[in-house]
């Protein structure tokens, strides 16, 4: 049985300050809901915002950052990942109030064309692919967190990854290691965020400016 899977490590320096009331840490727990949506559900949508470019129009391929607007909306905006190994270095204007919702690593298995899968195999594949992390990093404006394999998201129900550009990619899974940052500070802050697998490392430096 064959399948597809696609392995995305992001390293990047995530958000100083926080905005407006909240005074302590930018990183909201794995447990804790934003708007309304479970960190777990917020990867599948992370997945499904990913899957719905083309490889050439992807934030995930954009090398400097102009594409990270693309498709966002509410509550939560998506700071994506890297096709292969070397450091990107990007630039994003956000607006103020946003959450912003990453992977540090992460791998989606779905269908490949004419194969079967079932969501069983899919959702195992994938946590086998994401077992044996050996490295996690998330810094917020110099800021180093540690015991991030707690934030460890696997999708409960498999999905369809091209949902939003058509379907036909089910069943999907998701597993990984994902943070949430709450709404940063106006102003601009450096974001650092990656992890490493067997085989498998990537690195992003996001300027993220918040207006």
């Amino acid at each position: 049985m064959k399948s597809i899977v696609i392995r995305l490590l992001v390293l990047s320096l995530p958000v100083l300050a926080l905005a407006g009331e909240t005074g302590g840490s930018p990183l909201a727990p794995p447990s804790e809901k934003i708007a309304g949506q479970s960190q777990e559900d917020w990867s599948r949508m992370w997945w499904q915002w990913a899957g719905s470019f083309e490889r050439h129009e992807s934030p995930v391929s954009d090398k400097k950052g102009t594409r990270c607007h693309l498709r966002q909306e509410g509550a939560v905006w998506f700071l994506a990942g890297t096709y292969g190994s070397g450091r990107t270095i990007r630039s994003c204007t956000v607006p103020a109030g946003k959450y912003l919702f990453f992977p540090l690593i992460n791998y989606v298995v779905f269908p490949a064309s004419a194969m079967s899968l079932s969501c069983e195999q899919a959702k195992k594949e994938a946590a086998a692919a994401t077992a044996e992390v050996s490295s996690l990093v998330l810094e917020v404006d110099g800021k180093l967190f540690k015991n991030l394999e707690v934030h460890r998201q696997a999708t409960k129900a498999c999905f369809d990854l091209a949902a939003q550009a058509g379907g036909g990619a089910a069943p999907s899974a998701g597993n990984g290691y994902y943070v949430m940052l709450r709404p940063l500070s106006r102003g601009t802050h450096t974001l650092n965020f990656g992890g490493r697998l067997p085989g498998l490392s990537q690195a992003v430096t996001y300027t993220v400016n918040v207006e």
